[in-house]
């Protein structure tokens, strides 16, 4: 099979699904190995990239996705009027990051790093899909484990959630002081 029809059948894929394709599904509609669909998908991502297309190619943990590049979407506003655009509050950033470093994470979990109820700003984040519930803790009351979605890295533009930043060691005692401090400050009034 020619280069150029094997790129086509994963266009036609990857623009009809809309959502992420698992690279061994792509490879099988497409009848050729892995390694050959891996290689021509990212040629194309890099084609893509350098004709200044306005979609492009993400590869989202082994999987591809067809999506418009983020510096389109001031044209797609024109034609769509009101997109669906959140914008996150301290709260629920803060609430997300947790869930991100910690999942699976439960919600007394987040409040218990949080030092404050959470219940709101994890509704948000699910209502947004940037998180979903990934399953239940075995204890007791089966509490709800909470993990981040695709279009948590969509959005974040990352394609794992190994590529989220470290944190700082260095930070992280800092952050520790600032809480005990805290809390000696709370228990001396």
């Amino acid at each position: 099979m020619e280069i150029s029809r094997l790129e086509g059948i994963i266009e036609a894929i990857l623009f009809t699904m809309g959502d992420s394709v698992e690279l061994s599904r792509i490879a099988a509609a497409a009848g050729h190995d892995e390694e050959t669909t891996r290689r021509v998908i990212r040629n194309m991502m890099d084609k893509y990239d350098a004709q200044d297309r306005g979609v492009r190619i993400i590869e989202l943990d082994g999987s591809f996705q067809m999506c418009t590049k983020p510096e389109m979407y001031e044209y797609l506003i024109r034609v769509a009027k009101q997109p669906r655009r959140y914008v996150l509050t301290d709260v629920q950033l803060e609430t997300l990051s947790i869930i991100a470093y910690r999942q699976p994470v439960t919600k007394l979990e987040i409040e218990k790093i949080r030092g404050v109820k959470s219940d709101h700003a994890v509704n948000k984040l699910v209502e947004y899909d940037l998180v979903c519930e990934v399953g239940r803790l075995d204890a007791p009351g089966k509490p709800i484990l909470f993990g981040t979605t695709e279009e948590f890295l969509r959005r974040f533009g990352i394609h794992s959630l190994e590529d989220l930043p470290g944190i700082n060691p260095e930070q992280i005692e800092n952050f520790k002081h600032e809480a005990e401090e805290e809390a000696q400050l709370k228990l001396d009034v």
